[in-house]
């Protein structure tokens, strides 16, 4: 072949790798192993491959740890033990509502290690919607695609004198039953880990495609042919095919309920009736539908599917906790009192965590989704007397803070709508001034002497003082903003604009740091900003003193003026990540901020990811920039140690979301998003209302992370925010980006986000 011609084929090629790109969708982009590297002592996501539709009420993975094991699938593992039908928010909730599947063959096995199979990610298929593996001990391929609360499994065996399918319901507390002439399995489980009521089941049915040739029930391991039901502590089932073809398929369908038996075949009508493909086309065409909310265009194969791989993680929590009943209302189990009850109901969610940015997220892109979670939350309050604050699926006892009221207040100051916002006043109300009877992490833990004192000082047997008395103060300027945007009196609402300030109490001028401080007034001492102590929450001094969300200008103020504040910002990152880790003994997060080598920047947790967008408030917008770019560009990787820590239900790929379109809600309840560093050349949000949001963003480039000038609809803007009004009507945002900081802009003081103090108590 001449050049001519060699030159001309290879054009041709590249034409064609170049439609095949731009052909893509979005969700073809997603990559669900993201984070899966992970195990106890390190978190890269602590994420699993959740196969799922959007919000749906049950996920399916691929079981790679034991039964009970919280990191239920990871990257390293080199064997797969079963596909669980699992809800499990977090490693550390651990899961609920949890049985799995596993084809064999040859002689009947149950006990998970003989029937687990090596596998490879070489013959591994992962998308959303569908999961597909190579199960080399058994010669099996094993394929599952999902619906909202049911699923189709598809196996094809190898020609075999005998053909298994294990169905564990898994230990304490389960129930099997055989029905053969219906070819079906029915069954329910109780396996969980708290936040549940006593009578909680999930029940599962599944119905397979052929006639069984082997049967038998399994008790505590023993395997009992022909024996058709049983209860145990640890029940199972395996049924059987005789002598199948190589190639031959066995297809099974799948569906749960929390409800009852019957509902879990209501539930099945999502997949009866349709093939395997018919499923897996439906839940990619929903995850196109939903990821498609926010189209991306950039040469940078990687960062898209980062992006889309994040916005994805965005989407699954909180899930849909409701079923649809015979007469087609909307129904749920309720995870606090366990009655069966209408309307909507969300869970498996930290709001210690999404408060940041998930929520926000969902309100400006996905505001109908919030809509029916905040009348989910109207409904747990009325069946709990409470808002959850970690629910997984009822009330749990994790983390701190009362962010309930920011969830709310958000929600309600962005235009949700169609639910009782005045129950949930109520409810906010309620919540500041109670803290549940059971659950420390719910309501306020110490709000007495928070409302007394006005902080909650070290010497009154409540930990994580310092971290609690900031968040309630941002979470009463919460309720203050609610209560205003709901039109309540003066005489109801000024007393939580007062406690919004309490953060001051707390603030050591010595320091210029937030610190635990004794009921006489005095300063605990010795102090080391960088230990990890007693006083904070997964942190240390530097990661708290910037959790003023609702205030930065009176935090500026507090600690000397603009140029003062800035040191202090660029103070976290210099210093050495190891500092205060002889503190205490070592946990994850330490480890993964000490890993990172960014100082006591610990972008793995949650409470200083706002802290760069800070310089936009004490005029030096660009320093901002440089270290979002920094973030995203070393921190966010499309590969299964993408994370930096715990992915946390959306939120840390919420905050991702959100800084590569350029802008980020530091204080949620202000409608005010910060600039940061847009990373992609376009982007179009089309909004629910049907307007469209587009942000370009010429000069873009990896080097060049400065924003040289901003222009919206046309106009130059000089201000370091938007305004959630003004987005949402449609609006055209230019950036000019540059690999040099632009010291003019931004820098006026009218040109600073939204603070309490500045706008409102003057």
């Amino acid at each position: 072949m001449n050049l001519k011609k060699i030159v001309g084929s290879l054009v041709f090629m590249f034409s064609i790798c170049v439609s095949g790109a731009q052909s893509l969708s979005p969700v073809d982009y997603v990559n669900p192993l993201i984070g899966t590297q992970s195990k106890y002592e390190l978190s890269n996501g602590n994420t699993y491959p959740a196969i799922a539709v959007p919000w749906g009420m049950n996920f399916w993975t691929p079981q790679t740890g034991n039964m009970g094991d919280g990191w239920v699938y990871t990257y390293t593992a080199d064997k797969i033990k079963g596909f669980k039908q699992t809800h499990q928010p977090s490693p550390w909730n651990n899961d609920y509502g949890q049985f799995s599947i596993m084809p064999t063959t040859g002689e009947p096995v149950f006990d998970q290690e003989k029937r687990a199979s090596w596998f490879s990610h070489k013959a591994e298929i992962v998308k959303p919607y569908l999961y597909s593996v190579y199960l080399a001990d058994w010669d099996v391929t094993t394929e599952l695609t999902p619906s909202q609360r049911g699923a189709i499994f598809r196996f094809t065996f190898p020609k075999t004198a005998e053909a298994n399918i294990v169905v564990d319901a898994f230990d304490k507390g389960s129930y099997v039953k055989i029905i053969p002439e219906e070819n079906k399995i029915i069954g329910y489980n109780t396996r969980n880990s708290g936040g549940v009521p006593e009578n909680f089941k999930n029940y599962f049915v599944i119905v397979f495609d052929r006639a069984f040739d082997f049967k038998a029930a399994v008790k505590s391991g023993a395997i009992k042919s022909n024996v058709l039901e049983l209860e145990d502590n640890h029940a199972g089932a395996i049924i059987g095919f005789k002598n199948l073809k190589r190639g031959e398929q066995v297809l099974a369908r799948v569906a749960s309920s929390f409800i009852s038996f019957e509902q879990a075949e209501l539930n099945l009508k999502e997949v009866n009736g349709k093939t395997f493909d018919e499923i897996a086309t439906a839940g990619k065409a929903k995850w196109n539908e939903v990821l498609g909310r926010i189209e991306v265009t950039d040469p940078d194969i990687d960062r898209l599917k980062t992006f889309y791989s994040c916005l994805y993680r965005s989407t699954l929590f909180p899930r849909d906790f409701s079923e649809i009943d015979r007469q087609g209302n909307r129904v749920h189990y309720s995870p606090y009192n366990g009655q069966v009850l209408p309307g909507e109901m969300f869970t498996d969610t930290g709001f210690w965590d999404t408060f940041r940015s998930l929520f926000p997220l969902l309100n400006l892109v996905y505001p109908e989704m919030n809509d029916r979670m905040q009348a989910g939350l109207v409904n747990a309050y009325k069946e709990s007397g409470f808002l959850p604050e970690w629910a997984s699926p009822g009330h749990r006892e994790s983390m701190i803070g009362n962010n309930s009221a920011s969830i709310v207040a958000d929600a309600f100051v962005t235009g949700r709508k169609g639910y009782d916002a005045h129950l949930l006043w109520d409810a906010v109300v309620h919540g500041a001034h109670h803290a549940h009877p059971k659950i420390s992490a719910t309501g306020r833990f110490g709000h007495e002497v928070y409302n007394q004192m006005g902080f909650i000082p070290v010497d009154k047997n409540i930990d994580q003082n310092v971290a609690r008395t900031l968040e309630y103060a941002y979470n009463d300027w919460s309720i203050y903003q609610f209560g205003k945007a709901l039109g309540k009196p003066a005489s109801e609402i000024d007393i939580y604009a007062k406690r919004a300030m309490n953060y001051k109490n707390i603030y050591d001028a010595e320091t210029k740091l937030m610190r635990g401080k004794k009921s006489d007034g005095t300063f605990i001492a010795p102090f080391d900003p960088s230990a990890w102590s007693k006083e904070y929450t997964e942190g240390n001094a530097w990661h708290w003193s910037f959790c003023v969300f609702h205030d930065p200008q009176g935090l500026i103020d507090l600690m000397g003026g603009k140029q003062s504040f800035n040191a202090m910002l660029d103070t976290v990152f210099v210093i050495p990540s190891y500092e205060g880790m002889k503190s205490r003994s070592m946990i994850h997060e330490m480890r993964e901020m000490q890993i990172m080598n960014m100082g006591q920047y610990a972008h793995g947790n949650q409470p200083i990811q706002h802290m760069p967008y800070l310089y936009n408030y004490a005029a030096e917008p660009w320093k901002a920039q440089y270290w979002v770019r920094k973030i995203m560009d070393k921190l966010y990787l499309p590969t299964p140690d993408g994370y930096c820590g715990d992915e946390d239900n959306g939120q840390t790929s919420a905050w991702y979301v959100f800084s590569a379109l350029g802008f980020y809600p530091v204080a949620p309840g202000s409608g005010e998003y910060v600039l940061g560093s847009p990373q992609f050349q376009s982007v179009k949000l089309k909004l629910q209302n049907g307007k469209v949001l587009t942000i370009d963003a010429t000069n873009q480039d990896k080097g060049n992370v400065y924003v040289n000038q901003v222009k919206i609809n046309g106009k130059s803007y000089t201000k370091n925010f938007f305004r959630y009004e003004e987005l949402i009507k449609g609006a055209k945002i230019q950036f000019d980006m540059s690999d040099q900081p632009n010291k003019k802009r931004g820098i006026k003081d009218e040109d600073a986000p939204y603070s309490f103090s500045k706008i409102e108590l003057k």
